[in-house]
């Protein structure tokens, strides 16, 4: 026995359905397709979304809003989490961030100020939020913004 020999078991597999092979068959003349209309012609194909002719529910819903297709979303980090993540003097990268789960691997990286930082820190990130950026500088250290 080898590759070529095999076969499905028996009634595992049924013959194809022949259509328009005259009336004792069943399927003849119009072959099951009804009578006139676009879906007894061949080549026929039925458009996506299409529903007999009813309003298809795409055209039913309202449309609303609009989504900017260049809209950057930032991973943000708050500087609470900074401060319990992070010693003093150490320098906060997005690798960094990334290493401790405080930022997504696929976004690049905001501080925003909620909370406080109470050790002074080289804050290295994509944006600052003002605020953050003075509290960073008020605690001692320092915001560096990457490109």
């Amino acid at each position: 026995m080898d590759l070529s020999n095999l076969k499905p078991p028996k009634g595992a597999t049924r013959d194809r359905k022949r259509v328009g092979r005259g009336p004792g068959s069943g399927r003849g003349k119009t072959a099951g397709r009804g009578a006139k209309g676009a879906q007894s012609r061949s080549g026929f194909t039925r458009k996506r979304g299409f529903e007999g002719g009813q309003m298809p529910l795409h055209r039913r819903l309202p449309k609303r809003g609009f989504r900017n297709p260049f809209r950057v979303e930032y991973a943000v980090v708050n500087l609470d989490e900074l401060s319990a993540h992070f010693a003093a003097g150490s320098v906060v990268t997005p690798e960094a961030l990334r290493r401790a789960r405080l930022a997504a691997a696929s976004r690049p990286v905001k501080v925003l100020a909620r909370g406080s930082l109470a050790v002074a820190l080289t804050v290295k990130a994509h944006k600052f939020s003002a605020k953050a950026a003075q509290a960073i500088a008020a605690a001692g250290g320092s915001a560096e913004t990457l490109a």
